[in-house]
C-alpha cells in the first residue's frame, strides 16, 4: 500500500479494549502513514448505521489519561512517526463547553483516514470506508480526495478483553483549572513531553502557560550544544498544542531562572510536575507564599520508561538521550565542493582541547581511512628545511633557533603568547604551509587508492581550512570534563587549562558548522559505536562498499 505523508487515525473501540489493542493498531498505520499521524479517540462511533456519524464528547477521566498515555508510549517504537492525540472533543463534565461547530484545521492536513472499526466482511463493505472519509472530513480539514483504510491487526488477545470493566480508581473524573502551568526544555518534542502537554491540556478550562527553559539553565544538560534554540522549540510546541487542543490560550514564554511567572501570575490554579520536578512544585507553593499568593494544586505525572535505552542513555524517554542518539548521524547536508576532487572524500575532524579528537581519529584509521594529523605536518613545517622554516627565522630572529638548527617552540610561543598580532603574525606563515601539506598528503591518499581521508586539524576552523574538506565532523566534551583532561594529560594548572579553552572557539561555535558530532565522554565502547555508526553512514552517502 503506498505510504502518507499525513493521516487521522480513528479509534472506536471502547476505552477498556484500546489500552490493550493500541500497539498492534499503531504498528499497522505506522505502515501507512510516514510522517505525522493524529489520533481521534472516539469509543463507540458505530459506521453501519444510516445516518452520518457524528462526533461526540469523551469524559476526561484518568482512564483517558491512561490511554494517552499508552498511546505515546506504544508509539515511541515508531521513530519515524509523529503521533499527536486530538483533545478537542474530550473535556470534563463540569466544564461549559460546546461541540466544535467548524472544521478544525490541522497543521499537516490528513492525505488518510485509518480507523480500527471491525466488519464481517473483509474491510470491502464500501459504505463503511465512505462514512469514515466524510466523518473524517466534517471534524478536520482533509485534502482533496481523501483516501480511508480499515485496519486490521493481529491483537493475540481473547475476545473477552473488550469486555473489561472500569475499575474505580481509573475511571475516576479529571480535575480541572482556569489556568495552568508547566516548565520544561521540550527540546525535540517527543513522546514523554506530549503525555505532558496532553494532561495539561485536560486539566486546564481557558490557558495554559508554558516556561520553556533557557540560558543558564541549559548549562548542565547532557549535549547542550546540541539543544534546539528557543525560537524553534516554542515553535514546535505552539504548534503541537494548537494542532491537539485549540480552543486554549497558549503563553510560551522562556524560562532564565527555575520559577518563572508560575510564583509571581496570581490567575495560576495548577501546576503540572512530574516524579522528579515535584520538589520543584513545593518550591513554587513556598515561593508564591512568600508573595501573597495562593498555593497552586500540584497534578504529578509519572516518568515514561524508555525500554530501548543504550547504555549511555536515560532509562526514560528524554531530550538527552534524543540528543545522544544524534551523535555519529548527519546533522545537516554537506554543501558541495566543486574545487576539490571528488576522491578521496575528506573529512576534516576538528573539536576543542581535551575533546578526545585524536583518539577518535586512530579509531578512523583502524576502519579504513587515510589520516592526515596537521599537529605533526605543523612540526614538520617548523623543522629544517622544512616549508615554513625560514620564513619564522627571519619573522622572530635568530633568537629562536637552537644550537642543533631547530626552531624552539617554547621560545617561539613566549612570543606570541597573549599577543594576538604576533600570534597572526606567526599563523599567517604556518598556517598556509600546513595547508600545503595537507594537499600532498591527500594527494598521496588518492595515489594509493583511498576513498576517505581524515585531516585532523585543532585550528581546522580558524585556519579557514573548510574548503579543503568536503565534510565537518565536531568532537565536543563538557567543559568540566575537558578541564579534568587538560590536567590529567598535560600537568597544568586548573587555571592554566580553563584559560586554553577560553582562547578556542566554545562548542557551540564549532557545531554552527559541524555536520557530524561525536563525544567521547563515555566508555570506549560507546565512543567506538559512535565512529562505526558516523563511518557507516558516510560510506553509504559516498556508495561506497
Amino acid at each position: 500500500m503506498s505510504a502518507f505523508r499525513s493521516g487521522v487515525l480513528v479509534l472506536t473501540s471502547p476505552l477498556s479494549a484500546l489500552s490493550q489493542r493500541i500497539a498492534p493498531i499503531l504498528s499497522s498505520a505506522s505502515r501507512i502513514v510516514e510522517d505525522t499521524l493524529y489520533v481521534h479517540l472516539q469509543p463507540g462511533l458505530c459506521f453501519t448505521s444510516g445516518a452520518q456519524p457524528r462526533s461526540a464528547y469523551i469524559n476526561a477521566t484518568h482512564e483517558v489519561c491512561s490511554l494517552i498515555r499508552k498511546v505515546y508510549s506504544d508509539a515511541d517504537i515508531h521513530s519515524h512517526l509523529d503521533v499527536r492525540v486530538l483533545l478537542t472533543n474530550i473535556r470534563n463534565q463540569n466544564v461549559n463547553q460546546h461541540p466544535l461547530s467548524s472544521v478544525q484545521n490541522l497543521s499537516h492536513p490528513p492525505e488518510v483516514v485509518l480507523t480500527d472499526f471491525q466488519t464481517s466482511d473483509g474491510g470491502q463493505y464500501n459504505p463503511v470506508k465512505q462514512q469514515l472519509e466524510r466523518y473524517a472530513t466534517s471534524c478536520y480539514s482533509c485534502k482533496p480526495n481523501l483516501m480511508s483504510v480499515l485496519l486490521y491487526p493481529e491483537y493475540g488477545l481473547p475476545d473477552e478483553c473488550t469486555d473489561m470493566e472500569e475499575t474505580d480508581d481509573s475511571s475516576g473524573e479529571l480535575d480541572s483549572y482556569s489556568d495552568v502551568v508547566v516548565g520544561g526544555t521540550f527540546d525535540r518534542l517527543h513522546n514523554a513531553h506530549k503525555i505532558l502537554l496532553s494532561v495539561c491540556c485536560l486539566l486546564a478550562e481557558c490557558r495554559l502557560l508554558i516556561g520553556v527553559s533557557d540560558r543558564d539553565l541549559l548549562k548542565n544538560k547532557t549535549l547542550k550544544e546540541l539543544i534546539q534554540p528557543y525560537e524553534l522549540r516554542k515553535e514546535k510546541l505552539g504548534q503541537f498544542l494548537v494542532d491537539v487542543k485549540p480552543s486554549l490560550t497558549y503563553d510560551i514564554v522562556p524560562l532564565f531562572d527555575p520559577y518563572g511567572p508560575s510564583i509571581t501570575d496570581p490567575e495560576l490554579k495548577c501546576i503540572v510536575v512530574s516524579e522528579e520536578t515535584r520538589k520543584g512544585g513545593d518550591s513554587v507553593n513556598q515561593k508564591r507564599l512568600e508573595n501573597g499568593l495562593d498555593e497552586l494544586a500540584l497534578h504529578e505525572i509519572q516518568i515514561v520508561t524508555d525500554p530501548q535505552h543504550a547504555q549511555n542513555e536515560e532509562d526514560k524517554i528524554s531530550s538527552s538521550s534524543s540528543r545522544i542518539r544524534l551523535l555519529g548521524s548527519l546533522l545537516q547536508p554537506p554543501q558541495e565542493n566543486p574545487h576539490i576532487p571528488a576522491c578521496p572524500y575528506v573529512i576534516g575532524l576538528t573539536g576543542g582541547s581535551g575533546s578526545g579528537k585524536s583518539a577518535i581519529a586512530k579509531r578512523l584509521k583502524n576502519l579504513g581511512a587515510a589520516m592526515i594529523d596537521c599537529d605533526k605536518l605543523g612540526h614538520e613545517a617548523y623543522s629544517p628545511g622544512g616549508v615554513a622554516y625560514e620564513q619564522v627565522i627571519e619573522e622572530f630572529g635568530p633568537d629562536i633557533v637552537d644550537a642543533d638548527g631547530t626552531i624552539n617552540r617554547r621560545i617561539l610561543g613566549s612570543c606570541v603568547f597573549g599577543d594576538k598580532t604576533q600570534l597572526k603574525r606567526l599563523t599567517d606563515i604556518v598556517w598556509p604551509a600546513i595547508a600545503q601539506l595537507a594537499r600532498e598528503k591527500i594527494a598521496e591518499a588518492a595515489d594509493e587508492g583511498k576513498a576517505v581521508c581524515v585531516m585532523d586539524a585543532a585550528v581546522l576552523l580558524e585556519a579557514g581550512w573548510t574548503d579543503m574538506v568536503h565534510e565537518l565532523w565536531i568532537t565536543v566534551i563538557p567543559e568540566k570534563e575537558a578541564i579534568t583532561r587538560i590536567i590529567q594529560r598535560d600537568g597544568v594548572s586548573e587555571e592554566a587549562a580553563k584559560s586554553r579553552l577560553a582562547n578556542q572557539m566554545t562548542n557551540s561555535q564549532r557545531l554552527q558548522h559541524a555536520n557530524v558530532v561525536l563525544c567521547t565522554l563515555w566508555e570506549p565502547e560507546v565512543t567506538q559505536n559512535q565512529v562505526e555508526k558516523a563511518w557507516n553512514l558516510l560510506l553509504n552517502r559516498i556508495n561506497y562498499e
